[in-house]
């Protein structure tokens, strides 16, 4: 038994090691995907208000520009791993959002355009900002820097 209790602590134990790659590719997931839909606002800002209005999201042109604003800075910021749990807040709103006006009344599935890949984005971000950026990234670089780890 103790044999199996090793192997299976040297299985984890090197598995945990992934996990920061995990955390890599989650943002850098994000970063791609938020990056067509925050162009997408940006090139029609103002037919994105438009449709805002016609959801019923008050004050649309506003929240047109901070939803386009909070998806560029997503794209940044989860790419580079900076600030990451504090823009997963805003991009996590920006998805719950998404999911209620928009694609639940489809269903699920993404084919359908469902509320599928909001929901996966979303629970990607839950992740980040409950775990942070991981050890692959300029927060972790700040954090080490300011614990004197790196001088």
């Amino acid at each position: 038994m103790n044999k199996l209790l090793k192997i299976y602590s040297s299985i984890t134990g090197k598995l945990a090691v992934g996990f920061d790659v995990t955390l890599l590719l989650f943002r850098i997931v994000l970063a791609y995907g938020f990056y067509s839909t925050s162009n997408m606002k940006w090139q029609n800002i103002s037919d994105v208000a438009e449709w805002f209005g016609s959801l019923g999201i008050p004050m649309p042109t506003l929240n047109a520009y901070m939803a386009a604003s909070t998806e560029s800075a997503g794209v940044v910021l989860l790419t580079l791993g900076l600030a990451t749990r504090l823009i997963s807040i805003p991009l996590i709103i920006v998805m719950v959002v998404a999911i209620v006006t928009v694609h639940w009344v489809n269903g699920f599935e993404a084919g359908n355009n469902g509320y599928e890949i909001p929901l996966y984005y979303l629970l990607m971000l839950l992740i980040l900002l409950v775990k942070g950026a991981g050890k692959i990234s300029l927060d972790n670089i700040f954090k080490r820097w300011l614990n004197g780890k790196i001088k």
